[in-house]
C-alpha cells in the first residue's frame, strides 16, 4: 500500500499536490487527463474513501489524512461552484 501523491491543476492554473495512503488514485486518475469538475470530486471520494478503507483493512482505523484530503479538495473546488465547464488536470501521480 504505497503512499502516492498526485498533483492536479484547478481552472485558475494553481496546482495542488495532494496526498494518498495508497496507490488507488492511479485506478481512477491518469496523468495528462483532464477531468470536469463534477467527475473530479465523485472521484477523489472515492478515492479517498477507497484508501481510507484499505488502511482499515491493513491497520484497523481508518485514515485521517485521506479524510483531511478530501476536505482540502473540496475546499479548493468550492472556489470553481458556478462556473460552467470547468476542468481539473491530472498533472502527475508518483510514489
Amino acid at each position: 500500500m504505497p503512499e502516492t501523491y498526485w498533483t492536479v491543476r484547478w481552472p485558475d492554473g494553481v496546482e495542488q499536490r495532494c496526498y494518498s495512503p495508497s496507490s488507488v488514485v492511479g485506478e481512477l486518475f491518469s496523468p495528462g487527463q483532464s477531468y470536469p469538475m463534477d467527475e473530479f470530486l465523485s472521484r477523489a471520494r472515492t478515492a479517498m474513501e477507497r484508501a481510507s478503507a484499505r488502511v482499515e483493512k491493513k491497520y484497523g482505523y481508518f485514515c485521517t489524512a485521506a479524510s483531511a484530503q478530501l476536505a482540502e479538495i473540496e475546499q479548493s473546488a468550492a472556489r470553481f461552484e458556478g462556473r460552467d465547464g470547468a476542468m481539473v488536470d491530472c498533472v502527475s501521480i508518483t510514489q
